[in-house]
């Protein structure tokens, strides 16, 4: 029998690392579902691609982090969303996500 740690699998740097659950489907196209829970790896390093999740100063958003031009903004995986800009007052790129975790 092979033993397998998922904590150590799953989470290589706990100390920098958060779960938290999604709320709503506007990442719906990207695999991610209401009542998904996220593993967050803290890191305010922009990456043009990556879901990610910022602090948009009223709670978190995950969305995927896109660059136009000068400016970076949160885009969703559903076309009933519109893109959240970055650069506003009180919004802070927070981490990204490295696990979705479902319950089926």
């Amino acid at each position: 029998m092979v033993s397998l740690d998922l904590h150590r699998l799953l989470i290589p740097q706990p100390q920098r690392s958060l779960l938290l659950p999604v709320r709503g489907d506007s990442m719906n196209g990207a695999g991610i579902q209401d009542g998904d829970l996220l593993l967050v790896e803290r890191d305010s390093s922009p990456r043009n691609g990556a879901i990610d999740i910022a602090w948009l100063g009223d709670g978190f958003t995950v969305k995927r982090l896109q660059r136009r031009g000068e400016r970076w903004w949160m885009e969703a995986a559903h076309p009933a969303f519109p893109p959240l800009p970055l650069d506003q007052p009180g919004s802070e790129l927070w981490g990204r996500v490295i696990h979705v975790i479902r319950r089926l």
